[in-house]
């Protein structure tokens, strides 16, 4: 059963289906390119999805044949170029709010994200692909940071993400050649997690993600935790806040069903308790 959720603007969708939350960036005359009615409601989903307790996994997409081409360079003249009458200071700081509200939100979430492309990821659209747990994408897919075509540096994050994901090295040749990195190489490289024909990405993308949603709400939380804290923390600090957080997962009632069932060959049924 598919429930619908109201975003308060036709740009972003959302629905929730076994427990996953599929937000839809929903602009595919202009590739889902992130404009200024979009992203607030986007922000603002992110926070009402990590408090729904019947969602588990969230799924981020976009409509039609493109996963989000970046900035809507319209808006952000509007917004942070040379036109607007908001200081150098207030402007950054403008940026720097979009970017923690959602960016920085899609990668500190409660809950496991899953980016599904179907095609192009570009600029802070990449960025935004990024900042999800996982992705995984259409073959037609790429990704491409975009920003140097137009003479900008980057945002939301991607510079960071990608480093982390592909090197340093790799990662600065691509902002700064600006080509784009098809779904095979970016399948190789760890980037894209999985790649499937283009017609089958919806489907596989809610397999995928209605299969994480089925492991325990807690236990996946902190598992998201100790992975992120594992990209800034040494191993010590990592192991301690492990050693934590499976203590308190003992405690719960997911595990302790869990452990009889499993006692009675029995698959548990996980209730995030």
């Amino acid at each position: 059963m598919t429930r619908e959720i109201n975003t308060g603007t036709g740009e972003l969708l959302c629905s929730v289906t076994d427990h996953v939350a599929t937000l839809t960036l929903n602009r595919p005359d202009k590739r889902n390119a992130m404009g200024a009615e979009m992203m607030p409601a986007l922000q603002h989903m992110l926070l009402q999805v990590e408090a729904d307790s019947d969602v588990r996994v969230v799924v981020l997409t976009g409509a039609g044949n493109g996963f989000c081409a970046g900035g809507d360079v319209s808006s952000m003249g509007a917004r942070i170029g040379a036109g607007s009458t908001l200081t150098v200071d207030e402007k950054i700081r403008f940026l720097q709010h979009a970017q923690e509200s959602c960016s920085l939100r899609l990668y500190e979430l409660t809950k496991p994200t899953l980016a599904a492309l179907p095609g192009a990821a570009a600029g802070a659209g990449m960025s935004l692909a990024l900042a999800c747990d996982l992705r995984i994408a259409a073959q037609s897919a790429f990704i491409v940071p975009a920003f140097g075509a137009i003479g900008l540096s980057g945002d939301y994050g991607g510079s960071w993400y990608l480093s982390k994901l592909i090197g340093p090295g790799r990662a600065k040749e691509l902002y700064y050649t600006n080509r784009r990195m098809q779904s095979d190489e970016a399948l190789s490289l760890g980037v894209f997690n999985a790649v499937v024909p283009d017609e089958e990405l919806r489907a596989a993308a809610q397999t995928m993600a209605a299969k994480i949603a089925k492991g325990a709400p807690v236990a996946l939380r902190y598992m998201k935790e100790n992975h992120n804290r594992a990209m800034v923390s040494d191993l010590k600090t990592t192991m301690a806040a492990e050693a934590d957080r499976m203590v308190r997962t003992t405690h719960t009632e997911d595990f302790a069903n869990a452990s009889a069932a499993f006692l009675n060959k029995q698959t548990p049924v996980f209730k995030g308790k």
